[in-house]
């Protein structure tokens, strides 16, 4: 059996989902991989057979998606040459976490392609959703990679097609702690704008980021460049993180009961949709950088653990895999 596995390279999420998915996809299976995007700062788990550049989201420092820089910094033409040219017949599956060149690939030639990944539990009604919906943020979930069948992956089990966050196993083998610091990871904000807000609180911050070149103090703030081995240490041992209303972070924090404060990105409608599941599940949530808000939390005592459950070996077998043998395609057997 042969599978090209797609993953999206904007952001840390998708990467670190395949992190721990390919090992047992490669268990079962001869696997390739395929990357697009160019946004992440950790790296693939192998090296792809296909690399695009892809068609990225793209951010201003403010803390919002930038509708300019998405359409005028994406080369549309190449990305439309190269789903034509991708070959796929080769291949008896195609999993696809959010990555648009396969999955318009798949459409195009009517190939049955599987979405997994957090981007397809949105697709369910029952999904936590804002009041006023987003209609270009539904289109954007819908359309830009397009897939036939979906397993998706949330906080909680809001439909019997979603399943619990895949927690990797770096995160599952920490020993956390408390030793009073705070992580940050708010890669849509500048460096500036976090060091000038964060000085007013007088706890000591740790802040991430795609920024910065070197490690930087200024009094309370810490800024360090993204660094996977760095990051895990500090968040090992923090009290709470302060991020963005993603999808991997979030959850990680809920797995080691750390205290969590998320912040949408603007414009970014998924974003706003994980705010309203965590909203609901008792996490703090604004839509804006609050300082009032973040005092009120950083005394706060509450926390909130969640078990996500080690067993994607057996999603990916009777959840993903059931859709190639129903199909009569080859069985599913394990490589010797």
């Amino acid at each position: 059996m042969k599978i090209l596995y797609a993953l999206q390279c904007t952001g840390n999420g998708h990467i670190a989902r395949a992190q721990e998915l390919l090992p047992i996809l490669e268990k079962y299976a001869e696997v390739d991989l395929l990357a697009s995007g160019h946004q992440s700062q950790i790296l693939l788990p192998k090296i792809p057979r296909y690399n695009f550049r892809g068609i990225s989201l793209l951010y201003n420092r403010k803390g919002g998606l930038s509708y300019w820089k998405t359409a005028f910094r994406n080369n549309f033409p190449l990305a439309l040459k190269n789903i034509y040219q991708l070959p796929l017949d080769e291949y008896d599956l195609i999993l696809n976490d959010f990555e648009p060149i396969s999955a318009w690939a798949c459409k195009w030639k009517g190939i049955q392609c599987i979405g997994i990944g957090h981007q397809a539990a949105m697709l369910f009604p029952e999904t936590p959703k804002p009041k006023k919906k987003s209609l270009p943020g539904e289109l954007v979930l819908r359309f830009y990679a397009p897939t036939t069948e979906k397993t998706g992956f949330h906080f909680q089990r809001y439909n019997k097609h979603i399943q619990l966050p895949v927690i990797r196993s770096k995160i599952r083998n920490l020993n956390p702690t408390d030793s009073g610091h705070y992580v940050v990871y708010l890669p849509s904000y500048s460096d500036e704008f976090l060091k000038e807000k964060l000085r007013k609180i007088p706890v000591l911050w740790q802040v991430f980021s795609k920024y910065a070149k070197g490690p930087r103090i200024y009094g309370n703030v810490e800024i360090f460049p993204i660094d996977e081995k760095n990051f895990l240490q500090k968040f090992e041992s923090c009290t709470g993180i302060l991020c963005n209303a993603g999808f991997e972070t979030p959850a990680e924090a809920l797995f080691l009961n750390k205290k969590l404060f998320v912040i949408p990105i603007k414009n970014q409608y998924e974003q706003e949709c994980n705010a309203v599941a965590l909203q609901q599940m008792g996490i703090a949530v604004s839509t804006r950088f609050d300082l009032e808000k973040i005092i009120v939390w950083i005394n706060s005592k509450k926390r909130i653990k969640m078990e996500f459950p080690d067993n994607m070996e057996e999603i990916i077998l009777h959840k993903i895999f059931k859709n190639v043998n129903d199909n009569d395609r080859q069985p599913v057997t394990v490589l010797t």
